[in-house]
């Protein structure tokens, strides 16, 4: 059985990376570790490639963009953000689309890494036990863009702060029945960080919580659709739906408007994010506007201060956001 620089990389507990330092002799690696690698080398008979090892650069002026799904529209702006920046430093990137999907995940990250890039931009909020580890034990520096995770590098608004904003605004406008549909559960931004503002924030105005006026959704518009059907089914209607992204709040209003409910005479609605399509419908959705370009280009220029050993003023950037009243509220 041949054996490949994945199979030395698990048996000796390490990076793909690590291994090709120290097959490579590019830089250096703590004794107890290459002694484990060579180890593993020498257990598993690994003949590296001589032509690959003799094209081998210090850097390959590339980066890798793991994101959950490029046609949601909030991924395109923040994309192009990274890239423009990117781009000002001479690099290229490489574009991998996981789904939200765990496997694909660390199969693009195993990738990535075989590919030698030099820095890798994550967006998914949800990091899977399995895919931590793979940070830990990397060596390509890391830069998470709309989630917040231990000590890595991150630019992120303020989910909590913001969809507080939300439910306070819809308080002020006279609603007691406030609905909402969230993210996913497990996600700790779009299903928990947001529900926990919508939860303080009607705490704090002292109107009693109730799990009856809130529809767990997804990221996409048939979620945000069948969540508001569920939620307008109920006998004592919401007068208000807060929707933790924009698409699913442009499903939430179809559902709306298929019941002829008028909006906002019968049912506000605010959504989370200021997609281009917001201030395209109608009625024109409310929402929170997250500066989504600025989060792309700002967590690439982090990237390349890390890259290229400059000081961070901080490895956790929270940027501004601002609420945006539309004809929907």
């Amino acid at each position: 059985m041949k054996f490949n620089i994945k199979d030395v990389a698990k048996k000796a507990g390490v990076s793909i990376s690590t291994v090709s330092r120290v097959v490579n002799n590019s830089k250096a690696v703590r004794p107890k570790t290459e002694e484990k690698v060579l180890k593993a080398i020498e257990e598993l008979g690994y003949k590296p490639n001589a032509i690959a090892r003799s094209l081998k650069i210090k850097n390959t002026k590339t980066i890798g963009i793991m994101v959950p799904d490029i046609s949601n529209q909030f991924f395109p702006e923040v994309v192009r953000g990274v890239e423009d920046v990117a781009n000002m430093y001479e690099y290229n990137i490489f574009l991998c689309n996981t789904d939200l999907d765990q496997e694909k995940e660390i199969q693009y990250f195993d990738v990535l890494e075989e590919k030698q890039v030099d820095g890798i931009i994550f967006m998914g909020n949800i990091i899977s036990e399995e895919l931590e580890k793979r940070f830990k034990i990397c060596d390509i520096p890391i830069v998470l863009i709309g989630a917040d995770y231990g000590e890595m590098p991150s630019v992120t608004t303020d989910n909590v702060q913001a969809s507080k904003d939300v439910v306070n605004y819809l308080l002020n406008k006279g609603h007691k029945r406030i609905g909402m549909i969230t993210g996913k559960e497990k996600d700790p931004v779009v299903g928990q960080a947001r529900k926990q503002g919508y939860v303080e924030a009607l705490e704090a105005s002292g109107v009693d919580y109730n799990e009856e006026l809130v529809a767990e959704g997804g990221y996409r518009f048939k979620s945000g659709y069948e969540g508001a059907k569920k939620l307008l089914d109920i006998k004592e209607k919401p007068t208000a739906i807060f929707v933790a992204s924009d698409e699913m709040a442009i499903g939430a209003m179809r559902a709306a408007l298929e019941r002829g409910i008028a909006i906002p005479e019968e049912l506000a609605i605010v959504g989370f994010d200021n997609i281009h399509m917001a201030g395209k419908v109608y009625p024109a959705l409310s929402t929170i506007g997250q500066p989504m370009y600025e989060m792309g280009a700002i967590g690439m220029r982090v990237l390349t201060k890390i890259l290229h050993d400059e000081t961070l003023d901080s490895k956790k950037v929270v940027l501004s956001y601002s609420f945006i009243e539309r004809e929907s509220s």
